[in-house]
């Protein structure tokens, strides 16, 4: 089934590798929250509508999560088990952090949490991308959308993305400052570093046996690999 993905290869790792990364994801936004020095542009959104209903942090999260999700459907996507885990595990996780973190303090601690929240937050994606269990849903609303419109540039799309909800999330009162910027520079290069730590080798065919040593050319095109298994 799409919904729970491929599980046949190294799925114990996968498996503890997806939900370690989303909590260490919910940990690094409870981080950057407590900092108060700025989030990231959809955490700015979350908190300023969290703001606004009185909801917690992680139960907006969720609730955008879900709502994002259902965008998936004119654009044909299909989640996977990563995906769905994504809306429920981050929010509990954030909620659960932001009650045991202490808020305030000397600039430096706050600094402090706000660097640890952005470093821990590209190890998470990259935690969870690496498991290859699927995407987040607002990563899938990007592709989706640019996938259904060849033309179309991901990074724009992106881009036109992340400052709306940005402006929408500072319209509605959330925290933009030095975090928002720093964040915004750093998670392409921390995602860059991390990812190739984590990712799960994909598996590859029983039959795609290497070449004996002294063999100085490949076997006959009937015996040739299978491709990868995706």
């Amino acid at each position: 089934m799409a919904l729970l993905g491929n599980l046949r290869h190294r799925p114990v790792r996968r498996l503890v590798q997806l939900y370690l990364g989303l909590a260490l994801y919910g940990v690094s936004m409870a981080l950057m929250i407590r900092s108060h020095l700025g989030l990231d542009p959809w955490d700015v959104f979350h908190q300023g509508l969290s703001k606004l209903t009185g909801l917690s942090f992680g139960t907006v999260t969720i609730g955008v999560g879900a709502l994002v999700l259902l965008l998936w459907i004119p654009l044909r996507q299909r989640p996977g088990l990563g995906t769905v885990s994504n809306v429920v595990v981050i929010g509990l996780v954030v909620d659960a952090t932001v009650a045991v973190l202490p808020a305030g303090g000397p600039l430096s601690v706050r600094i402090a949490m706000l660097i640890s929240g952005i470093v821990a937050n590209g190890a998470a994606t990259a935690l969870y991308l690496g498991a290859r269990l699927g995407p987040g849903p607002r990563d899938g609303l990007m592709t989706g959308y640019v996938a259904r419109r060849p033309g179309r540039s991901v990074r724009l799309v992106r881009t036109v993305i992340e400052v709306t909800v940005l402006a929408l999330g500072w319209l509605l009162g959330g925290t933009v400052g030095l975090g928002t910027v720093a964040y915004a520079l750093a998670i392409g290069p921390l995602a860059q570093f991390f990812i190739p730590l984590f990712a799960v080798p994909e598996e590859t065919a029983p039959d795609s046996a290497a070449l004996p040593p002294d063999s100085a050319t490949p076997p006959p095109a009937s015996a040739a690999p299978a491709a990868p298994a995706g």
